[in-house]
């Protein structure tokens, strides 16, 4: 029988992060009551904390915390994982490849406390290298993943974790839905540290070039690759539909607005006011030339896709990161 939200109760890890804090307020505005939410960082550093949610700071790399918060558990959101932008996957692949742990743990506490649904945040990043060589790249789809080539470290990570998943479905009755992200972007997302991704990191340096009134900017590489950018927003409701969906294999989740770096920049120049002289820095870290998101198959199942038009979510973005580097100064 199937719960009500009242009565349902919901474990989301990586709380503290980006998507986590943002699914956490998502889902306790849905009408959800019961949500426990973890993080391994210190509460202080999270990236939002809502009170209305039991917060936890625990490390799930360790296989009794992830039995201990599972317990009485209907449904669980696995977004916990040591990650950041380019530059620090490329820079930090045995890190990343230690996201293992998490997923391996909680698949097992999923397993033994016989939750309904578990999700797993999966990437784009798993799609093989030889498929994004194009800037004008026509959008991956599902089964573009095999044969594998995935990007070194995090991507072999989730597409492993990914079967993982599969293989916890079909051996052990585990509900497993998978999403593969496209690039989320948002309000509560790190702009400065090393962390960061190309939208909150661009429209970080336009605003110092804004305040400090040196008007140049320097992009990563030759700023004709090419992405698609989701807002969190967008991410959140996907997420909540996937996870109730009868979707059981990976599924993209983005947008297929389609944009270089150079445009990025440009869009970004138009909200800020300012129009800043380019210098590339070409042996930075850059990622594969082009990637977008085929969304064939959500639409199929879901009758919706991520569509809130970049131009509107970054001028939110902007906002925000301009507010926070504001009360800095």
């Amino acid at each position: 029988m199937k719960l009500s939200k009242e009565k349902t109760k919901i474990l989301v890890t990586g709380a503290g992060g980006f998507i986590g804090g943002h699914l956490v307020n998502y889902l306790l505005k849905r009408g959800y009551k019961n949500i426990r939410a973890i993080d391994i960082k210190p509460l202080k550093e999270w990236q939002q904390v809502n009170k209305k949610a039991e917060n936890l700071v625990l490390d799930l790399r360790n296989l009794n915390n992830c039995h201990k918060v599972s317990k009485n558990i209907n449904e669980i959101y696995n977004l916990a994982s040591d990650m950041g932008g380019m530059g620090f996957i490329e820079s930090n692949k045995a890190l990343c490849m230690l996201n293992v742990l998490i997923n391996t743990n909680m698949l097992l506490a999923a397993k033994k406390a016989k939750v309904d649904r578990y999700f797993f945040s999966s990437s784009a990043c798993i799609y093989p290298l030889g498929k994004q060589q194009s800037s004008e790249i026509d959008g991956l789809t599902e089964n573009d993943a095999y044969p594998a080539n995935p990007e070194d470290g995090y991507g072999w990570e989730k597409l492993f974790s990914e079967r993982m998943c599969r293989h916890f479905m079909e051996d052990f009755g585990l509900e497993t839905r998978v999403a593969r992200f496209h690039n989320v972007y948002g309000p509560f997302s790190e702009y400065q540290g090393g962390r960061e991704k190309a939208p909150a990191a661009l429209i970080r340096k336009t605003i110092e070039a804004k305040i400090f009134g040196n008007h140049q900017i320097e992009i990563w590489g030759d700023g004709k690759q090419s992405r698609t950018f989701m807002y969190i927003d967008d991410c959140v409701k996907g997420i909540d539909l996937i996870m109730h969906s009868a979707i059981k294999e990976p599924i993209n989740l983005g947008t297929n607005q389609l944009v270089t770096i150079n445009q990025l920049v440009s869009l970004i120049e138009k909200i800020a006011g300012v129009t800043l002289k380019r210098k590339y820095k070409l042996d930075a870290p850059k990622g594969v030339r082009g990637r977008s998101s085929d969304n064939t198959l959500i639409k199929k199942y879901l009758n919706w896709e991520p569509s809130i038009p970049l131009e509107e979510g970054l001028k939110i973005n902007y906002e925000w990161i301009e507010k926070k580097m504001t009360e800095k100064c």
